[in-house]
């Protein structure tokens, strides 16, 4: 199945920006929201310039306005006719050791990762019930199979809850024409790690998001990118001893 009109939310940079740029080679029409609209006005040049035959439409978002993310998810709808997938793309990697006094960051890493991310599927699951069709994908990350230290303590955590929400919902849709997809992607450089030096294993983000999007349009229930070394290595981090995991964070 092709689903033409799809939305990225946190498609202002970063993987969403790529996975954009991915779909609209592909001619798929995309709704984008995010908080920095003059990036998102420069994508939709962009993408266009890639494109002229596909539909693209941006809003400001704050995911952690819950209220406006179901206002914008129907206007998107609506300006739209239907939508056939929204990926939970936005997300941040703020944080610190717990107990050294950055309990602000870390919370605020726990909303937009977690709770902002419940919104975003009660919104996107909404219209999918309506129109009794739809995909929606998260975007986890490795790191949702283990705990990790310091800044990736909290980040991993929600990664985590977002994966076993994600299957609690596709168990509850199951035998419907929903589908739901949680994609881990291993290490892609994008701006929430630019800052990192030292990554195994890491691809640039061009590389990255061609796997995002060649894994999405599989619709699987859960996959690991890019798949080399990802789709083995997952097991492997399941079985390492607590030490090995931190020399990883």
């Amino acid at each position: 199945m092709t689903r033409k009109n799809i939305l990225i939310t946190g498609a202002s940079s970063g993987l969403g920006k790529g996975m954009a740029i991915e779909f609209a080679k592909k001619g798929r029409n995309l709704a984008l929201c995010a908080r920095r609209v003059e990036r998102l006005e420069a994508l939709k040049n962009e993408l266009l310039a890639i494109n002229p035959n596909i539909t693209v439409l941006i809003k400001s978002l704050d995911v952690n306005q819950h209220d406006d993310v179901f206002t914008v998810f129907k206007a998107f709808r609506e300006e739209m006719g239907q939508l056939d997938r929204v990926i939970i793309n936005a997300g941040m990697g703020k944080g610190a050791s717990v107990g050294t006094g950055y309990f602000h960051a870390n919370k605020q890493t726990a909303e937009t990762n977690f709770v902002a991310a419940l919104a975003q599927a009660e919104a996107a699951m909404e219209i999918f019930r309506e129109q009794n069709s739809g995909h929606l994908v998260t975007i986890s990350s490795i790191s949702a199979v283990r705990g990790f230290r310091r800044a990736m303590t909290v980040y991993a955590a929600t990664k985590a809850a977002l994966t076993s929400m994600s299957e609690g919902i596709r168990i509850d849709v199951m035998g419907t024409p929903i589908k739901v997809s949680c994609v881990h992607p291993g290490f892609i450089r994008s701006e929430i790690n630019e800052k990192v030096k030292k990554v195994p294993f890491i691809v640039d983000t061009k590389t990255g998001c061609k796997a995002l999007v060649k894994s999405i349009e599989k619709e699987k229930a859960n996959s690991y990118v890019p798949t080399w070394p990802w789709a083995w290595m997952h097991w492997v981090l399941r079985m390492v001893p607590a030490k090995s995991l931190r020399g990883m964070s």
